[in-house]
Formats: structure tokens, sequence, C-alpha cells
């Protein structure tokens, strides 16, 4: 594998991530005990899905602590940021608030880990996600996706690639 598939559209470690090209899979999954969040509410602008493996974890932790710190980045493309884990939204809560995140975190609680399944970003020998993410355009089609090792913090200078990349709004290619 090249350097180039390396960082756009590989999924080296589990290999099961759905792909660019494919239409991401429709999802409502609770950001509080009363609020859901569905995909389809982003039509039209692109979306990151970072899932990760659990709360509190400090692989984790850091992750999402660098996506909160350049969240300005990620809305200058106009994008919507979501976390993913199997964790509770009572979980999610305490985790949010404690790290001051200011991007929602959505649990994929019940049935567990029912949308990193249908992302090909479940870890069945763990019951977590693997550490994936995906950006989907305004279109809902993935753009890119990848899979980094579970003890690895994948960054964001992929995602910020894949926003680069998407055509402007209104282009037609």
């Amino acid at each position: 594998m090249n350097d180039h598939e390396m960082t756009f559209g590989a999924s080296q470690h589990h290999g099961h991530a759905l792909q660019p090209g494919s239409r991401a899979p429709e999802f409502t999954l609770k950001t509080t005990p009363d609020q859901a969040v569905s995909l389809s509410e982003f039509r039209g602008q692109p979306v990151i899905l970072a899932f990760y493996p659990a709360d509190w974890s400090p692989v984790c932790s850091d992750q999402m602590a660098l996506y909160n710190e350049i969240l300005p980045e990620f809305q200058r493309f106009g994008a919507a940021l979501h976390g993913i884990s199997v964790d509770g939204v009572w979980c999610h809560a305490a985790f949010a608030r404690d790290r001051k995140l200011r991007f929602p975190l959505l649990a994929d609680f019940e049935p567990k880990g029912a949308i990193a399944r249908a992302y090909g970003a479940y870890r069945n020998e763990d019951g977590v996600s693997e550490r994936a993410l995906f950006v989907i355009d305004g279109d809902g089609v993935i753009r890119w996706s990848y899979v980094s090792p579970i003890g690895i913090n994948p960054g964001a200078d992929g995602i910020l690639a894949a926003l680069e990349a998407l055509p402007a709004k209104g282009s037609k290619s």
C-alpha cells in the first residue's frame, strides 16, 4: 500500500470500514436522554463522524480534545462533527462537560454498536467501535474513511484534507 492509499480512504487495520463512494448509512442516535440527532438533518453540508472506543480512555480523550480545539477549522468547511461511541448518554454528558466539548457525542448504546456495525467500524472482540473516521458529503456519500490502530490518535490531517477535496458548494463536480 502506498502513502496515498494509506492516507485517503484506506482502512488498513480492520478493513471492513465503508469505503469512499459508499452511501452513508442513515441513523438516529441520542445526544441526551431526551434529544436525538439524525444524519439526514445534515443533508447539504459535510459531516465528520469520529467513531471512538470509549469516553475517558487516554487516547480518546486526547483525540476528542484535539477535535474540540480545531473545531473552527472544520466549521470553516461548513462541516458538522459528531463523536460516536458505545457509551451511554449520561457517560457522554459527563465526559463532554469535563472536557468542555463543543460538538455532540452520540450514544451508539442500544442496540450496542449498531451504527458502528453499519459503518463497518465495530470491534466484536472488544465490544467497542474502532477508532474510525468518515467524511460524508452533503449528498450523504462517504468521501473519505480511515481506521486508525486502536491505541493511536489519528489526528485531524486526513479529515482536513478530505474536507479540502470536497467539491465547492454549487459546483457540478
